[in-house]
C-alpha cells in the first residue's frame, strides 16, 4: 500500500451494531469474514484512508453483569432504545476480556479476511488498544494481580465505588481523573515492569515512559505499524504527540464549535502549525452526541466545513452522513430505526468529494486574517482559511452559527 497522505480521513463504525444490521438485511449471520464485497466497496467509494472497526475485542461477561445491575446505565439503555431487552447489552467494547477478536464477530480469521478486503481497496485498518484498564475477568486479574493499582481494606470500606474486592485484594477501578470510577473495569499500573512487558507482547515489544517504550519498540520490529490516534483529553495532546502518536483528538475544537463563538475558534486555530497538523478533527464519535442532535442543521454544516477543512486527520462516524440523532451506548448490540436526512447526506457527499482533492490531502493550509472597521465588527463572526497545492487554490469562509 502507498504511504499515508499528509492529512488522512478515518471512518469509524460500531462493529457489533454494523454486523447486526448487515445480518438482518442478509437474513442470516454476517461476521467480519463474510461481509459482502459490495459493503466494502461502498465504504471505499467514500474516499477514506482507513476504517476504524471499533469494538472488535472479546467482551466481558463480568462487565455485562455489572452493567445489568447499574440502574443509571439501564435507564440510559431504555431511553436510547425504547424496546430494550436484556440481551441487547453485550458489554462495553472497552471492558476487554481478552485482546482476541470476539467469536461473535468472526474471531481472528474473520478480522484477517476483513483486513484483506480493506487492503485490496487501498484502505488501512484501525483497532482499539486500551492501556489503562481491563475487565474484572481478564486473565491478568487472577494470574498477575501485581499488574494492577491496589488498595487496602480501608479503601474498600471507605470508597467501595473506586475499589473492587478480588479474592481478598482491593484493586482500583478504572477512572477518569475528574469523574467517578467506572465499575466494570480494573486500573492497570503502567509503572509495573511486568505489565509493560505484557503490553508489549499484547500489541506485538517496550522499557521508561510507557508510550515511548511501547511505540519505539514496536516500530523497530514493525516499522509499518502506525499508532495513529490517541483519544487524548485534559491538555495532553502535545505530550502524546511527542511520545509517538501520529494524531490526537482535538476535543478543544469540538467544544468551542459547540459552545463558543467564531473568535474562540479562530484563537484555537492560531496554535503552532506542527501541532495543528497532528490533531484529529471530528464532529462526532462513539463518545460524543450525534452531530445532528448537538447542532442545528445550519450550525452542523458550518461546524463541519470548519472541522473538515483543517489540517490534521479527519474522523467521520458511521451514521453521521445519514443524520442519525440517537447516541447509542457502546454496550448495546442494536439501535432504533431513524429516518434518513437526505439534505445532510447530500451535504456530506459534496464535502467528502471536496476534501478528497489533493490540496486537502497534501497541500498547505493557512488561517486567513479578517478585519473590519470600528463601527462594524461583523468580521469577528467569520472563520476563513485557504488551501493550496500547485495550481489548486481553495478559500473557505464560514460564519459559525450560534
Amino acid at each position: 500500500m502507498s504511504c499515508w497522505p499528509r492529512y488522512p480521513t478515518f471512518y469509524e463504525t460500531n462493529t457489533w451494531v454494523w454486523l447486526a444490521e448487515l445480518s438482518r438485511k442478509a437474513g442470516g449471520n454476517v461476521d467480519l469474514g463474510s461481509v459482502d464485497r459490495a459493503e466494502w466497496d461502498a465504504i471505499a467509494a467514500l474516499g477514506f484512508d482507513a476504517v476504524w472497526l471499533m469494538g472488535v475485542w472479546e467482551r466481558s461477561p463480568a462487565g455485562i453483569a455489572v452493567a445489568n445491575k447499574n440502574s443509571r446505565l439501564q435507564q440510559t439503555f431504555r431511553r436510547e432504545l425504547p424496546d430494550y431487552r436484556p440481551e441487547d447489552n453485550v458489554g462495553s467494547p472497552y471492558c476487554i476480556r481478552r485482546y482476541k477478536v470476539d467469536a461473535h464477530l468472526g474471531g481472528p480469521d474473520g478480522l484477517a479476511r476483513a483486513r484483506n478486503h480493506l487492503a485490496d481497496r487501498g484502505l488501512r485498518l484501525v483497532l482499539d488498544f486500551v492501556p489503562n484498564h481491563v475487565a474484572p475477568d481478564h486473565p491478568w486479574v487472577m494470574e498477575h494481580p501485581e499488574y494492577f493499582i491496589q488498595g487496602s481494606g480501608d479503601d474498600l470500606a471507605t470508597d467501595p465505588v473506586s475499589y473492587m474486592n478480588v479474592n481478598g485484594t482491593a484493586i482500583a477501578c478504572g477512572k477518569d481523573p475528574y469523574f467517578p470510577a467506572w465499575p466494570d473495569v480494573l486500573q492497570l499500573n503502567a509503572f509495573h515492569p511486568g505489565l509493560r512487558s505484557a503490553a508489549e507482547r499484547t500489541v506485538s515489544i517496550p522499557a521508561s515512559e510507557y508510550w515511548i517504550d511501547l511505540i519505539g519498540g514496536i516500530k523497530r520490529s514493525h516499522p509499518e505499524f502506525f499508532f495513529c490516534i490517541a483519544e487524548a483529553y485534559w491538555d495532553l495532546e502535545w505530550e502524546l504527540q511527542q511520545q509517538g502518536f501520529a494524531f490526537c483528538y482535538d476535543k478543544r475544537l469540538y467544544d468551542r464549535l459547540e459552545h463558543d463563538n467564531a473568535g474562540s475558534v479562530r484563537l484555537h486555530l492560531c496554535a503552532d502549525q506542527v501541532y495543528q497538523n497532528r490533531l484529529l478533527r471530528f464532529l462526532e464519535n462513539h463518545d460524543e452526541q450525534r452531530a445532528a442532535s448537538a447542532f442545528s442543521p445550519a450550525k452542523q454544516r458550518a461546524a463541519a466545513l470548519i472541522t473538515y477543512a483543517l489540517p490534521g486527520a479527519r474522523l467521520f462516524h458511521e451514521g453521521q452522513f445519514e443524520g442519525r440523532k440517537i447516541w447509542l451506548p457502546v454496550f448495546l448490540a442494536r439501535r432504533p430505526e431513524e429516518p434518513l436526512d437526505r439534505a445532510i447526506q447530500e451535504f456530506y457527499q459534496k464535502l467528502l468529494l471536496t476534501i478528497a482533492r489533493p490540496a486537502f490531502k497534501e497541500g498547505d493550509w493557512t488561517l486567513c486574517e479578517s478585519s473590519g472597521w470600528p463601527d462594524n465588527p461583523t468580521h469577528e463572526n467569520i472563520v476563513a482559511c485557504s488551501w493550496k497545492k500547485g495550481d489548486e487554490r481553495y478559500l473557505i469562509i464560514v460564519r459559525p452559527e450560534r
